[in-house]
């Protein structure tokens, strides 16, 4: 887009932010010195709040992220995450099948907890305390690593920008009829907790631990966050493991931070391994 055609944030989507102003901040995280600005037209859509009862509420007196009305067109993604440095807005394709975004049901965890957990603690507490209950004719599930928590995996290789990754995802996502989520965040691993998304409740009760991990395959994996569900996750990757060994290590992460991939589905590392080996595409669900 052309200079002339940049504007300022429209609507009330200025008051996602801390400052609730248009104006950015030094560094240019959320926009930048000149202000945040967004140059590609929105479809209709409103703020959506915290729910009355979450009690830290009135610690964050502002709204949790925007939605819009009606299911969008994969390219409105593309061009928002590509004005994401400059808008401070991460978008998301949630999907409203089973989740009632707009009603309110959600806890927002500022993104300054994220940073207080740190990927390889919240693996080996995880791995720690499925070992101390594991009986011995389960070990063979996780092998070839057993009680012993293999601790996070090397990087990976990209195999194309991250960007031009989640883009082809997002076109794919849009697909099944999602409507359009933003996030006042400056990555959008941030998101899960800054939306309040409370889809891993079951598994764990604060959502910026995750946060943390997908920060981690974001520089590890080259993972952007692009699709939420009421308990889904969509994740699109573009350095992903290519080898056996490599893709049994990562199996092992994503089994600490998502067990249902692997209890509900092929029930082994070495099985799951092969499911993600080479893949640009993770979906994560929670029972």
């Amino acid at each position: 887009m052309d200079d002339v055609e940049v504007r300022h944030l429209p609507g009330d989507l200025p008051r996602l932010f801390d400052d609730g102003v248009e104006g950015g901040v030094d560094g240019g995280g959320a926009g930048g010195p000149a202000g945040r600005a967004l140059s590609v037209p929105l479809p209709e859509g409103d703020l959506v709040w915290p729910d009355p009862g979450y009690p830290q509420r009135r610690l964050l007196m502002r709204p949790a992220f925007w939605l819009s009305d009606e299911p969008v067109h994969g390219e409105l993604w593309c061009g928002l995450r590509a004005e994401h440095p400059r808008s401070g807005l991460w978008p998301l394709l949630m999907d409203e099948s089973d989740q009632p975004w707009a009603s309110g049901q959600i806890a927002p965890e500022p993104a300054a907890e994220i940073g207080q957990y740190h990927p390889h603690a919240f693996m080996s507490e995880v791995w720690a305390d499925w070992a101390e209950q594991a009986a011995d004719e389960d070990l063979d599930d996780l092998a070839p690593f057993g009680r012993h928590c293999p601790g996070l995996a090397p990087p990976g290789v990209p195999v194309d920008d991250p960007g031009a990754v989640a883009d082809r995802f997002a076109r794919a996502l849009a697909g099944r009829g999602m409507s359009l989520g933003l996030a006042a965040v400056d990555r959008g691993a941030d998101a899960l907790a800054v939306t309040g998304w409370q889809g891993a409740l079951n598994h764990n009760e604060w959502t910026a631990p995750l946060a943390a991990v997908l920060r981690s395959w974001e520089e590890r994996f080259g993972a952007r966050v692009v699709g939420l569900g009421f308990n889904t996750l969509e994740v699109s990757v573009a350095a992903p493991p290519v080898t056996t060994r490599h893709a049994v290590h990562v199996a092992a992460e994503h089994w600490t931070f998502c067990p249902d991939i692997l209890f509900q589905g092929p029930g082994s590392l070495a099985g799951y391994a092969e499911e993600i080996r080479g893949k640009t595409r993770w979906s994560f669900w929670w029972d």
